[in-house]
């Protein structure tokens, strides 16, 4: 996914599902600046930032 994808998703009013290398996770945050997404991990509820890239939406 592109970082502009990401965005509308963030700003989108329903919920839609997103992976990340095979995990559900839900976007916190994206950083337009520096090309980097927050993500949650929904399992385990682990944050962690990653390329836009490595998203995919389900």
């Amino acid at each position: 996914m592109d970082i502009k994808k990401a965005v509308e998703i963030v700003e989108s009013k329903g919920v839609i599902d997103v992976s990340c290398n095979g995990k559900s996770v839900w976007i916190e945050n994206v950083d337009n600046e520096n090309q980097k997404v927050l993500v949650k991990d929904l399992k385990n509820e682990k944050r962690f930032v990653v390329d836009p890239e490595e998203l995919k939406e389900m």
